[in-house]
Parts: structure tokens; sequence; C-alpha cells
């Protein structure tokens, strides 16, 4: 009886981990960051087919109508995984001054993207996280109708959040790379997410939405 008991000390760790996620999600995208819209669990990560409206800073700007995630994915090679086949530790740095996003392999640089951080009204916040979530898609919705603040954003693509509600993804609403103009997340172009998306853990084999286990955590994000 003792032995069986063991072994469903894993399966119950990591059903208790899922669950302190997913009860967590909502309040830590409300917080802060920018905040995604779609709560729904049964159209969370999915692309809108539909998409009525978006608007940037106020202004209209055109939805993504084209599902390039699927598209995109089918020419992905990279391993998906926390760790190289050799154990060297994936991580990214994002460099808020250079407006750059890295990607490391230990102390092996493999990929150097530029981005669009947080604006000085909105900030990225500096610091040490991990990714806790994975989006294929998300609506961000964000300040008050009416005023230069305000964004409603159906359909962002590969969202990565790292802390709370804020997050590494594409940008399809603006072209101002290597600008910080974003709510606090870090804005990429939508390829270069795509790619980042595929490399970084936990792993999402199709999946619309991905959380990290225990013996599965989540890439490793230094903001500086």
């Amino acid at each position: 009886m003792l032995a069986k008991l063991l072994l469903l000390v894993p399966i119950l760790a990591s059903f208790a981990f899922f669950t302190f996620l997913e009860g967590n999600f909502s309040s830590k995208l409300v917080t802060s960051g920018c905040f995604a819209e779609s709560l729904n669990t049964q159209t969370l990560g999915q692309f809108d087919p539909a998409p009525d409206i978006a608007f940037f800073n106020g202004k209209e700007v055109v939805p993504l109508k084209t599902d390039l995630v699927a598209r995109f994915d089918q020419n992905q090679n990279v391993l998906p995984a926390h760790l190289t086949p050799e154990g060297t530790e994936k991580w990214i740095e994002i460099d808020l001054s250079g407006q750059k996003l890295r990607a490391w392999e230990g102390n092996k640089q493999v990929m150097e993207y530029v981005i669009s951080s947080g604006k000085q009204s909105t900030p990225t916040p500096p610091g040490e996280y991990r990714v806790w979530v994975k989006l294929r898609y998300t609506r961000m919705r964000g300040g008050i109708r009416g005023t230069s603040d305000y964004y409603d954003l159906p359909n962002v693509p590969y969202v990565m959040y790292f802390h709370k509600g804020y997050g590494i993804h594409g940008a399809y609403w603006h072209i101002s790379f290597g600008r910080p103009v974003s709510h606090g997340c870090v804005n990429m172009r939508i390829a270069d997410a795509g790619t980042l998306f595929n490399w970084t853990a936990p792993a999402s084999n199709g999946k619309s939405v991905t959380y990290p286990s225990p013996e599965n955590p989540g890439t490793r994000v230094l903001v500086h």
C-alpha cells in the first residue's frame, strides 16, 4: 500500500501545480501588463477567424485575419525544451536599453531580434522570471476607449507570459521595432516571435495553451 501511495505523489504534485497555474491565470493577467481579454477556457489560445475590429493607441488598425501561426508552425524544426540535448539551459535575455532580445543556450547566443518594449509610462519590469504560460493567440485590451492610450487587439500571436500580464509576443499593429512603444509587453515581428515560441519551453506540441510542469519548467527570462 505504501509503495502505491508513493507512486501517486509525483502525479498529485503535477496536478496541484497545474491547478495552481490555471486558478491564478486571470489574477496574474489583470493586475498588470498587457491585459488578455480572452480568459474563456473554451477559446483561450485559439485563433478568432472573424475579428471585428482592432485599436492601438486609440487608432483603428487592421486586425490579423489569417492564421499565420498554423502556417508558420509547419516549418519549425527547433527543439522546444528548457534544455538542449547536451543538457545546457536555454534562457532569454531582454536588453531594454538596446531594444534587443537574445536567446541563449548556456553561454552560446543562438538568436538575436529587435524588439519594442514598454514605453516610459508603461515600462517593462526588469528582473528574472520564467515563462509561466504560452498562448498561440489571445486578445489584449486596455486603456480607456476614446483616449490615445486605448488598445483592443484580437489574435495577438505567439504569447509567452513571463511575469503576471507581461509577456513576449508577435505584433501586427505597428512596425516601430527598436523603440519602446508597447504597454509593457515585449513586441516582436511575428516571424521572429514564432521562432522563439517554438524554441521556448514548455513545448507546445500543437496545443493552444501550454503550462510548464515541475519536470519541464518554463524558459528563464532575464530583463535588464
